[in-house]
């Protein structure tokens, strides 16, 4: 892949990295500054509610974080682009799409394929 194209995909990782940390220590803060009591337990139960799904979205959000910082490596390595079962080349629409992609789309096709089966 050309430099230029690595250096785009890097800026887009590095930016959505950047932002899924902002985001946790957001809800960080936020969890840790709620001192809020609530005696009707609706509220309470409601309160509850949105942090676990609050929590479930960063929890997501870290394995994504993790993805990034993977393909970041691949890029720092030479391996970004290319696919981890055939070798093959990733399509550079596959990579916008999903630039924390590790298998070309037939090999991920396959993969998806034999989930089904097994």
């Amino acid at each position: 892949m050309e430099p230029e194209k690595l250096e785009e995909f890097r800026q887009l990782l590095q930016g959505q990295l950047d932002e899924i940390l902002r985001n946790a220590g957001e809800t960080v803060a936020e969890m840790t500054d709620e001192q809020e009591n609530f005696p009707d337990p609706t509220d309470r139960a409601s309160m509850e509610s949105d942090r676990n799904f609050e929590l479930r979205i960063r929890d997501r959000e870290r394995k994504l974080a993790n993805k990034i910082r993977e393909a970041l490596a691949r890029i720092d390595s030479g391996e970004f682009g290319l696919c981890e079962s055939c070798g093959e080349d990733i399509g550079e629409g596959r990579l916008k799409a999903r630039p924390v992609a590790t298998l070309c789309i037939e090999c991920k096709t396959e993969q998806e394929r034999q989930e089904k089966i097994g």
